[in-house]
């Protein structure tokens, strides 16, 4: 009789867990099948360092695209750049410093590129974070709130004019289906009355796709869509720390390889949103699994949109030569 011990029956059991996650998303999974080349083209990645936003940079210059990544930590930047060199034969990918958690940043940031770029044919505002303990930023604004929602926001204010005079060009905001989880108090929206992690992540993520909504009616007639989509940020955790538990079962890992490939997949719908012929001129839009899809109830609507845009407004201290809208 064979005899099993309660380690590998743990480890065991964290692999098929593991593998019926990766076949599930692999079969919920739209791959985006678009052939378009984007020789000629300029993108930003922010958060391109690593995950869903390595893969669509490489995706991009794949597709010979001019890539600029747009990353806080520099170091990360260099490994993912030469990667993306290596892999895809394009070099023209470039690093540029960025830290959402900065406003000066983002600032020094999109003057840089508005001095030295012709054209910028797509931004997608791809880095995020999420479920951290409370912490404030440099500009004494909640963490995940900043980075996921405020320093966005600047930053797609301040390339405005050079996105509009780029015409046709797009912008993509990565949300997540958790945005259907929030409830938005705007006394709160940095957790000072409340603090509970998730919720400040699904908070900003709300914020996203009401971004969308408003900033698409603001630029209605100008060739500039403006589009978000729905992570995998979630699975992407679930494996992380699916792995952790694989890893602790394991007295040495033998274990590496497909089941976490999963980043290929969660950027499947970005790269659709980014380059897709057929989504030519349409703006305001929620995507999925690279489909149009329907938001929660709260995304909808559009006095919540033009009130959470106003207050981004005041929060990030916009000033009226800055709004190119």
């Amino acid at each position: 009789m064979i005899s099993i011990s309660t380690d590998n029956l743990y480890m065991w059991l964290v692999i098929v867990f593991l593998i019926l996650i990766k076949v599930y998303n692999i079969w919920i999974t739209t791959p985006c099948t678009c052939k378009t080349r984007m020789d000629g083209k300029t993108v930003i990645v922010t958060g391109s360092n690593t995950g869903i936003g390595k893969e669509t940079a490489r995706d991009l210059a794949r597709r010979g695209a001019r890539v600029i990544l747009a990353c806080r930590n520099l170091e990360k930047a260099k490994e993912a750049r030469d990667d993306i060199i290596q892999s895809t034969g394009n070099n023209k990918v470039e690093i540029r410093e960025l830290d959402l958690s900065s406003l000066s940043s983002v600032r020094t940031f999109a003057k840089g590129i508005v001095e030295s770029e012709p054209k910028l044919d797509v931004l997608i505002n791809n880095a995020g974070l999420g479920g951290i303990k409370k912490t404030s930023t440099v500009d004494n604004f909640e963490m995940t709130f900043q980075v996921n929602h405020l320093g966005p926001f600047l930053l797609t204010c301040l390339l405005l004019d050079l996105l509009k005079k780029s015409a046709p060009s797009r912008i993509v905001i990565v949300s997540s289906w958790l945005h259907s989880a929030a409830v938005v108090d705007f006394d709160n929206l940095f957790g000072d009355k409340w603090y509970i992690s998730v919720h400040q992540y699904c908070i900003s993520k709300l914020a996203n796709v009401l971004t969308t909504k408003e900033l698409a009616a603001k630029l209605e007639g100008t060739g500039l869509p403006c589009s978000c989509f729905m992570s995998k940020l979630f699975q992407i955790y679930v494996y992380k720390i699916s792995r952790i538990l694989l890893l602790c079962c394991l007295s040495r890992s033998r274990i590496r390889g497909t089941i976490f490939e999963d980043v290929v997949e969660g950027s499947q719908t970005s790269i659709h949103v980014a380059v897709s012929k057929k989504l030519e001129g349409v703006s305001g839009k929620y995507f999925r699994e690279c489909k149009e899809s329907s938001p929660s109830k709260s995304a909808l609507d559009k006095e919540l949109a033009k009130r959470m845009w106003e207050r981004s407004e005041i929060l990030v201290g916009l000033k009226p030569e800055e709004k190119h809208y």
